[in-house]
């Protein structure tokens, strides 16, 4: 039984791993996997190559789009971004240029979310709110009066958000820069080690100056209100205690007969 029930959770494990790695997999190693093999196994133009490599990421975004029944303004600006990079690669002539275009993708992105903060409706707090309140009713209910009453929650909200701007419009500059002074070959897949640094400076930047203290509030709200809720229970129970000592309080008093 022991031995079944560890089976059963190592494959849940890896199932779940698949399911967390399955974008990075698509979006990332795909491409790139594809690019080599049109070029090198197909004898491909490299201009061909890279256009037939960025298939694969403009149908998932325009199919998780559909799928999601809803268009929120991150998947829009990522499909709008993809499509038009896909059609670029069919008519630019120049290699370079088509690795530069995919600059587009993190700018366009960076400028929207940007903006977004300036709107005051920070782009990326659909993405970070989950994790940190991780399905938790109390933790639910400590944002929603955090968001109405607290300024430093609002501020490290659009914090974390112009955070991720910042870091996708240097990305852009970086990729731009590496387009025109790298090998064509070499830039294929500069060009994703970049995005991932760049994500990873989203990750600990954005966390520390927004998402961390924005949790702290969330969870320190959330235990202050758990407490007031036990003492006021607790508040109830002994007032109860007391109410059937009085009433019980005269028949122990009264003499035996």
């Amino acid at each position: 039984m022991t031995n079944t029930g560890t089976t059963k959770g190592n494959s849940t494990n890896r199932r779940s791993v698949l399911r967390n790695f399955a974008p990075l997999l698509i979006d990332v190693a795909v491409p790139i996997g594809a690019y080599y093999l049109l070029k090198n196994g197909f004898g491909m133009s490299t201009l061909m190559a890279l256009a037939l490599s960025s298939v694969v990421p403009a149908v998932r975004t325009g199919w998780g789009v559909l799928k999601s029944r809803e268009v929120n303004g991150m998947a829009a600006l990522i499909l709008f971004v993809n499509v038009v990079s896909l059609l670029l690669s069919f008519v630019a002539g120049d290699p370079r240029l088509m690795i530069a275009k995919d600059s587009a993708v993190s700018s366009t992105i960076g400028i929207g979310i940007i903006v977004s903060v300036v709107l005051g409706k920070p782009m990326m707090t659909a993405g970070m709110k989950p994790w940190v309140v991780k399905g938790d009713a109390g933790r639910e209910a400590a944002w929603a009066r955090l968001h109405a009453g607290s300024a430093r929650f609002r501020r490290a909200e659009r914090m974390f958000s112009l955070v991720w701007g910042v870091v996708l419009l240097a990305e852009c500059v970086v990729r731009v820069v590496g387009a025109y002074t790298l090998p064509v070959d070499t830039m294929v897949w500069a060009g994703n080690v970049i995005m991932v640094v760049a994500m990873a400076l989203g990750f600990v930047v954005g966390g520390a100056l927004g998402a961390g203290p924005m949790a702290a509030m969330v969870v320190a709200k959330a235990k202050a209100k758990s407490e007031a809720e036990e003492g006021r229970r607790a508040g109830e129970v002994a007032e109860a205690r007391e109410l059937v000592r009085a009433e019980l309080a005269p028949a122990d008093l009264a003499p035996a007969k």
